[in-house]
């Protein structure tokens, strides 16, 4: 019986060791961008959000602080309007955009962390997140 209750003891601490270091190797494979860098990496970019089902969702950020957005080829005109220009700012080391009837036209700020030369990942301060990729 104490035998039973070692191994199994070993093979949950050692599930757990493995577990942790996929995790600690994740977070430091991400390198959050300061402001500059934000600043930097997406003015007149276009960014690609990967989206759940298998495409991608185009935004072309301006040097004046316009952002475009256009979901078109993803059907969005079913739901809200397919095309739509906001702003975009970085404040506190984070990429915040503002659309004129996207979301209700709430302020999202975002912390980008750059995977490699073109992949990002992003958080939205609500929670949700998800990658990208760069394009001129």
């Amino acid at each position: 019986m104490v035998r039973k209750f070692f191994a199994r003891f070993v093979m949950m601490t050692a599930l757990a060791v493995v577990t942790f270091s996929f995790a600690l190797h994740e977070a430091e494979a991400r390198q959050e961008l300061s402001g500059s860098e934000i600043k930097s990496m997406i003015t007149g970019k276009r960014i690609f959000l990967k989206v759940p089902f298998g495409g991608e969702f185009p935004l072309r950020y301006s040097s004046n602080g316009t952002v475009f957005g256009d979901g078109t080829a993803l059907g969005l005109g079913k739901r809200m309007a397919p095309k739509e220009a906001g702003r975009w700012w970085v404040k506190n080391g984070q990429l915040c955009q503002q659309w004129k009837t996207w979301y209700k036209g709430q302020v999202a700020c975002f912390r980008l962390f750059q995977l490699d030369d073109n992949e990002l990942y992003w958080q939205r301060n609500d929670g949700r997140s998800g990658n990208a990729r760069i394009s001129n």
